[in-house]
């Protein structure tokens, strides 16, 4: 199989700059790295073009920000990257992502089921998840999550997920690792190691851009409550009107 490390970098982002450069040296694989959008220079019609409220349910309870729609679009990019470069499965690792020891036997255990299982992600540790297991190697462990967690800091994508991911999300009207949850969406099923070997390391970085800074009061409260009902309808989902293909 032909597989390389596509890395996602902001060419703004200095600081992290040395971090993509340890990545490239200590990466058990070819690194390429991808160009990030930059939210600073989206356009309104880039905006609009791909974002539309309500687009899926169960209804997402928020608004994007323009840099989760970047973000997004990145992602989006690193997917294309796989079918413009032919290759058969990519590690696809945020600028933040951060190997942590274990890291390289959990991913030969990824690459060993990348092609039955197509998209295999490498959690952060506090995206607890837990589900049936599928393989073990040692202590790593490959499992079907029960829900899929959040974050979409280190994740391996075979080419046949990558063509299904980019047909899905020409449209999205949420952010990219709330639509990795919903696989009657997608046509994606995704699985995880655990326990986790990536860090998110974002913090030593100089701090993430997808926070929402400035929002008042009320906003959060509102966005507080409604997130655990979200939740709730998106687990709902996942466990009982779900089903995958044989």
């Amino acid at each position: 199989m032909t597989i390389e490390a596509l890395v996602i970098h902001l060419a703004r982002a200095a600081a992290r700059k040395p971090h993509v450069e340890r990545l490239k040296a200590e990466l058990p694989l070819p690194v390429t790295i991808v160009d990030a959008v930059d939210a600073a220079k989206l356009s309104e019609a880039e905006l609009v073009a791909p974002y539309v409220r309500r687009l899926h349910g169960p209804t997402y309870f928020l608004s994007m920000t323009k840099a989760e729609i970047a973000c997004f679009l990145s992602h989006r990019r690193a997917w294309q990257t796989i079918l413009d470069r032919n290759l058969d499965a990519a590690l696809i690792l945020e600028d933040d992502a951060g190997p942590t020891e274990g890291f390289k036997p959990a991913l030969d255990l990824a690459l060993a089921h990348i092609g039955k299982q197509g998209f295999i992600r490498f959690p952060i540790p506090r995206s607890v998840e837990a589900g049936e297991e599928i393989a073990v190697s040692g202590r790593a462990k490959l499992i079907k999550p029960r829900t899929i967690g959040l974050g979409m800091v280190a994740q391996l994508v075979s080419r046949e997920a990558a063509q299904k991911l980019l047909k899905a999300t020409e449209r999205f009207d949420r952010p990219i690792d709330v639509v990795l949850q919903m696989p009657w969406v997608t046509g994606v099923f995704a699985r995880s190691i655990v326990p986790s070997v990536v860090a998110e390391i974002s913090a030593d970085l100089g701090g993430t851009t997808l926070h929402r800074k400035g929002e008042p009061a009320l906003a959060k409260l509102r966005r507080e409550i409604l997130r655990p009902l979200y939740r709730g309808r998106i687990a709902l989902r996942s466990r009982f009107f779900t089903r995958e293909p044989a």
